[in-house]
């Protein structure tokens, strides 16, 4: 399987993924929540979380691997390659050493971090928990390199197929144990195992079907501290993410009390949806990005890659973005209900702003591949420490909306104006044809949009199944428009392809059929 079909097989995979984690958290989420109880699966919840900040602890060496690695495969510079592995296997083994350590130091402290909130047996099962997922992070840690690898090689089918494998055994494994009385300390457990799996997953696929050697040949001062250079902008970056998406949560939890924080914490999963729809393109194309900068690829070229995936990443975002509007507000009220309406127009100010840069995430793996990360970065920080100003303000006001407003604002200005700014003079992408050439593909869905209006007026729907036939409804007249109207030739074939296949397969099947049928009337 060559490169460009193992990013279309890892980018459908992505969604592919995606589908089954949604599906996951809408049905086993209210599921573990019922079996384990609301304190115990808060519990969870924040041992897990708290846990989960240690894993920045990566400082962006994961992504820096990807691009190095796919830099040196295309120079052919395979000696360069094996000592950087070589040495970030040692520097991982460091760091999930550190990971472990300020682990412990947590582990140590539970009664001074948490004894004024959890009662004696609550403290025992975070102590237990923290040292389970302690040993994870470690592990994780200590393996990471190898999935790192995997990926500048290009192997997403592999990739997802074990990230799938991986969500789906966690639910179907902790299902039984949950009905047969067990609790969180299992999950842990669980989450562990099924880590530890896919982590030796990567780490055999790398030995024996990409022959990888990861022996260490001497600590390469110049090397680390120019991947220092460029990796320590990757994790100011993954850090002010962390900052940005929790912020308003914790301001409303200061200024606004829990309710404001429960409506916003809906209108928040909504948005990392959001986000996870657009890193499942843009997330296979870093290791290609690396190799057209090494190979000096012209702007123009650069700017075709650029165009040609935000146009794919915008035809469905725009699908899941206008259908959230038509249809948002019903599906909160059924799904978290009727008391978080107001989840709906905090999502809207979260989630429309975001298709900006979720659309030019292509971008960023050519800011990345360049190194010229650092501009954003910094960016970043400035409508981080804008985002809780205005939030603090706003929050005071308009609770959970004035939140997210805050939040709006500084998107806008950070990724709308300021990055397409730095794209279009710096990076020397051609930002301008890019907004054209959305626009132009725009224009049609005001057809799909006020045919939808006009049908949700005259005919009335309630419940799931009413919001089902909604759904359909008009993701068969946007696929229409899309296909018909706003659609180029690049893209159509991509969708022919995909019914070719599908008629292919079905074609197979049914001569498998006949050939069953045939025998046995024999």
């Amino acid at each position: 399987m060559n490169d460009s079909t193992q990013r279309k097989s890892g980018a459908i995979l992505s969604y592919v993924s995606i589908v089954i984690n949604t599906l996951i958290q809408l049905l086993y989420t209210p599921f573990l929540i019922r079996m384990l109880g609301q304190s115990e699966y808060g519990l969870y919840s924040l041992i897990n979380s708290v846990i989960g900040y240690l894993t920045v602890l990566d400082l962006g060496f994961g992504n820096a691997i990807i691009v190095y690695t796919a830099k040196y495969r295309a120079q052919g510079l395979k000696e360069k390659e094996q000592k950087l592995h070589g040495m970030f296997k040692i520097v991982f083994y460091i760091i999930a050493a550190i990971s472990m350590a300020l682990g412990l130091i947590l582990l140590i402290n539970t009664n001074s971090l948490f004894g004024s909130t959890m009662n004696a047996s609550e403290l025992e099962t975070a102590r237990i928990m923290m040292l389970i997922l302690i040993f994870n992070l470690g592990f994780s840690f200590s393996f990471s390199l190898y999935s790192s690898i995997v990926n500048a090689y290009e192997k997403f089918t592999f990739n997802k197929l074990i990230t799938i494998a991986g969500s789906l055994l966690k639910p179907l494994i902790m299902i039984p144990l949950l009905l047969f009385g067990f609790k969180s300390i299992a999950m842990a457990l669980v989450l562990t195992g099924v880590n530890v799996i896919i982590s030796l997953s990567n780490y055999i696929y790398c030995k024996q079907k990409l022959h990888i050697s990861t022996k260490f040949r001497g600590f390469d001062k110049v090397l680390f501290k120019t991947i220092l250079g460029y990796s320590i902008w990757i994790f100011l970056g993954v850090i002010v993410d962390k900052v940005n998406w929790s912020v308003d949560q914790f301001v409303l939890g200061a200024v606004s009390g829990t309710i404001a924080v429960s409506i916003y914490s809906i209108a928040s999963t909504i948005n990392t949806l959001f986000l996870n729809l657009s890193n499942a393109i843009s997330g296979v194309f870093l290791p290609k990005m690396s190799k057209l900068v090494a190979q000096k690829a012209t702007p123009k070229e650069l700017t075709a890659e650029f165009i040609k995936v935000g146009r794919l990443q915008y035809l469905i975002m725009l699908l899941v973005c206008s259908g959230f509007v038509l249809f948002g507000k019903q599906f909160i009220t059924l799904w978290a209900g009727q008391e978080f309406e107001e989840s709906y127009y905090v999502a809207l100010l979260l989630t429309i702003p975001l298709m900006i840069p979720l659309i030019q995430n292509l971008g960023i793996s050519i800011m990345q591949a360049m190194n010229k990360y650092r501009f954003r970065s910094i960016s970043m920080v400035i409508m981080a420490v804008a985002n809780v100003g205005i939030s603090i303000v706003l929050a005071k006001m308009y609770g959970a909306i004035g939140a997210a407003i805050g939040t709006t604002v500084s998107l806008l200005l950070c990724n709308g104006l300021i990055i397409n700014i730095y794209y279009h003079k710096k990076i020397k992408l051609n930002v301008i044809k890019f907004w054209k050439e959305i626009t132009i593909m725009t224009i049609p869905y005001v057809i799909p949009v006020g045919l939808m209006i006009l049908f949700k007026h005259f005919v009335v729907l309630d419940g799931w199944l009413g919001l089902a036939i909604y759904i359909v409804v008009y993701t068969i007249l946007y696929s229409l428009t899309s296909y018909f109207l706003s659609m180029n030739k690049y893209e159509k074939d991509l969708v022919n392809q995909v019914f070719i296949k599908i008629h292919n397969l079905f074609k197979k099947l049914l001569v498998k059929l006949h050939i069953i049928k045939k025998n046995r009337s024999k």
